[in-house]
């Protein structure tokens, strides 16, 4: 299963020459997994993914260009990997037939309070495991 996020562009995500500035995308993956680890999260009250996180890694192959309009792109998120204590997201930001952006993030489960990273609960597991998926796509 996927994550499916709606991203509106903003007229100041473009760059001089009329594209979608390659940092934003940056900012389009991070509304993605915001939306997807904590919007989403198990249960009302659950205390998953509210203890903080952090980035480890980015990782983004730019496919072709992604130019300002009105409409919304699609972000398709996903898990790649569920280590003990360090997720990999995957992502690809697409229309139905053009895909513009493939993208991975490691992200490592932060304790706020102790300044330090943690384990993943069990809890925050098997959430994770609905949205496995090896990331295979027709090609676009």
């Amino acid at each position: 299963m996927r994550h499916i996020y709606s991203c509106p562009l903003r007229w100041s995500d473009m760059d001089a020459f009329g594209h979608v500035n390659n940092v934003v995308f940056l900012r389009y993956l991070e509304e993605a997994r915001i939306d997807f680890m904590f919007r989403l999260a198990p249960g009302d009250g659950s205390p998953s993914f509210s203890g903080g996180s952090v980035v480890a890694r980015h990782e983004i192959d730019y496919v072709r260009p992604l130019v300002h309009r009105h409409a919304p792109v699609t972000i398709e998120s996903w898990v790649t990997k569920i280590g003990a204590a360090s997720l990999t997201i995957a992502y690809e930001i697409k229309d139905p037939d053009v895909t513009y952006v493939r993208a991975s993030t490691i992200v490592v489960p932060f304790d706020l309070e102790a300044q330090r990273p943690r384990r993943i609960s069990a809890e925050e597991r098997s959430f994770l495991e609905e949205y496995m998926d090896d990331g295979m796509t027709a090609a676009a």
